[in-house]
């Protein structure tokens, strides 16, 4: 039987090697009609088949982006690149093929509760890289889940040391510190992880609308105290536009007054000047002087009485009722020369 075996195997070889040649036209019922076995030719062929056998089982070939670890009697011994590999046929074999491209992990939401007592839903998402495959291999039981789960509970603990509003706010630092402790956790793995991003935030929709209010009132604030701050200002503005126009009126009454105060100087040196003239007048005997001094006086005196309301009577000097006659006189005259000539 195992005669017939090798002969029917030795028999497809050849046919394949036939195939090759132009024009063979050879058949397996031909080829087990007109060849026959010894036991040298038995002996090569299962040497040409044992040697193929060999070099599939140690001519690896790896992809890349990968490795694959090796492991000699379920022992790690090594982990061989992408290319062309040689391992020992039947003794070494592959254990794990393992991606060394940068991967993405998703984590599933889950329930935080904040330091001031708020629950929030919260997920994100984990970039990273297997450096060393060994580790990645031999050092954890199930990567993805050990991930999943480490990255869960940090977002947790982290999430759970803050504040809400802390925590809406500074998403970039909680990435930082999340990127900080799950790097450092998963280093004894052979994995780097890149980067940690948290995806989603929601608050419970009680949380929403109270935020929604007070975000509404905080802007009523500001614009009532921008309102008051304008109207302060406008005041100040009319303040200072009314202290601006009172100084601008006293300065203008204080001028007046000082030109008030220069013309009555100017109109008492002239009076000065005058009473001194008519004094130099009167020392020297000029009746004129004397004459005018006196009309001035009684003018003078007679412009007060004629201003007083209750006042009826008139008194009349002596001098001035004669000066009055005398032009009385003088009236007539002239009327009675001119009637005179008109009657001619």
């Amino acid at each position: 039987m195992t005669r017939s075996l090798l002969k029917n195997i030795s028999a497809g070889l050849l046919l394949l090697a036939a195939n090759n040649v132009k024009g063979a036209g050879v058949s397996l019922g031909d080829f087990d009609a007109g060849f026959t076995l010894d036991g040298p030719s038995i002996f090569v062929l299962i040497i040409v088949v044992l040697a193929v056998v060999v070099i599939f089982k140690g001519v690896k070939t790896v992809p890349q982006g990968y490795e694959y670890t090796v492991e000699r009697f379920g022992r790690f011994t090594q982990s061989i690149t992408p290319g062309l590999n040689l391992i020992v046929p039947f003794i070494d074999r592959i254990t794990h093929k393992v991606n060394m491209m940068e991967q993405v992990l998703d984590i599933e939401s889950q329930s935080v509760i904040s330091r001031d007592n708020a629950l929030i839903q919260a997920d994100g998402v984990v970039f990273f890289q297997v450096l060393e495959a060994s580790k990645a291999t031999y050092e954890v039981n199930d990567l993805f889940n050990a991930m999943q789960n480490l990255c869960l509970t940090n977002i947790r603990t982290v999430l759970g040391a803050m504040a809400l509003d802390e925590i809406l706010s500074n998403r970039d630092e909680i990435n930082a510190s999340l990127l900080g402790v799950v790097d450092a956790a998963t280093d004894p793995w052979g994995i780097k992880v890149t980067r940690i991003e948290i995806k989603d935030l929601e608050p419970p929709a009680d949380l929403i609308e109270a935020m929604g209010r007070q975000m509404k009132a905080e802007r009523q604030k500001r614009a009532d105290i921008l309102e008051a701050e304008g109207n302060r200002q406008s005041e100040i503005l009319r303040a200072e536009g009314q202290k601006q126009g009172a100084i601008l009126d006293a300065e203008g009454r204080r001028e007046s007054a000082y030109r008030d105060a220069e013309a009555r100087e100017r109109l008492a040196e002239a009076e000065a000047k005058a009473t001194t003239m008519m004094s130099d007048a009167i020392v020297n005997g000029d009746a004129r002087a004397i004459n005018y001094f006196v009309a001035q006086k009684y003018i003078e005196a007679l412009q007060t009485i004629g201003s007083a309301e209750n006042e009826k009577l008139v008194l009349l000097p002596m001098e001035l009722t004669g000066i009055l006659g005398s032009l009385a006189g003088i009236g007539e005259l002239s009327k009675g020369i001119f009637g005179g000539k008109s009657g001619a």
